[in-house]
């Protein structure tokens, strides 16, 4: 079995940001030095035109970049897409998939996010991928069904601890400011350990599994000391120094 990795601390940033925020990175940066020892990665995924330029700005820092989505091919008359390689090239060391909000508003389904985690893989880069229920998924009950679905048809069976992240969002809890309790979330994640083991073997035991929904430095330290969240991504708040480096200050040695 791959030895698990650090905790991981990323942060969306959807469809939000601009050349200035550099300086908002640079701030990030500054932060992590002032914290201290911290046992966690951290990572930011701005939208695909700040990608390379925060790559070069963050260079040799603590904070590796990565990116939002992207397609299944290396290249082609694909118009509008990204490809894994190209994100690759410019300096992005991972890609988040199968996010609600593309698996809503694009339609994309469990294949199709599976397809893009190899497609990650093959450009080497580490590939989050995201499940999570709606709220009327919860409030029928079918919290775990829906999740373990997710697992099994967006989990690719030959990913490891090394190349894949998984990402449980509750959908109803993104940007609401609501969140699940802890004991809601240590039920989940224990769940999908379960699912992980039971699909890649020992491989399940180490990837990483990360908290995201209205995850804030107020909530941090509570949610990141579930048995089995390994981390967290952050979305809002992550777009702001100062509550980015609130909630990595959880894992501050």
């Amino acid at each position: 079995m791959t030895k698990a990795p650090k905790p991981l601390v990323a942060g969306n940033w959807k469809m939000n940001g601009s050349v200035a925020s550099a300086d908002e990175a640079k701030r990030m940066v500054e932060g992590l030095a002032a914290l201290g020892a911290v046992h966690c990665e951290v990572a930011i995924c701005p939208p695909f035109p700040l990608v390379g330029f925060l790559a070069r700005v963050l260079a040799q820092g603590p904070i590796m970049v990565g990116a939002q989505d992207c397609h299944p091919k290396a290249s082609g008359a694909h118009t509008g897409d990204v490809s894994a390689e190209m994100l690759a090239d410019v300096g992005a060391k991972a890609v988040i998939v199968g996010h609600s909000e593309r698996r809503q508003d694009h339609g994309e389904s469990d294949a199709l996010v599976a397809e893009k985690a190899q497609a990650a893989w093959r450009a080497g880069l580490t590939a989050i991928i995201c499940v999570g229920e709606t709220e009327a998924e919860r409030e029928a009950g079918q919290t775990l069904d829906v999740v373990g679905a997710q697992i099994a048809g967006s989990v690719p069976g030959d990913a490891t601890a090394a190349n894949t992240v998984v990402a449980y969002e509750p959908v109803w809890a993104i940007g609401t400011g609501r969140t699940p309790t802890a004991n809601d979330v240590a039920q989940v994640h224990a769940f999908l350990r379960e699912t992980l083991v039971s699909k890649l073997g020992d491989e399940g035991k180490g990837v990483r599994l990360l908290y995201g929904g209205s995850v804030k430095p107020s909530n941090a330290v509570e949610l990141m000391a579930v048995a089995n969240v390994d981390g967290a991504l952050v979305g809002g708040a992550s777009l702001k120094a100062d509550d980015f480096l609130g909630i990595i200050a959880a894992y501050k040695k």
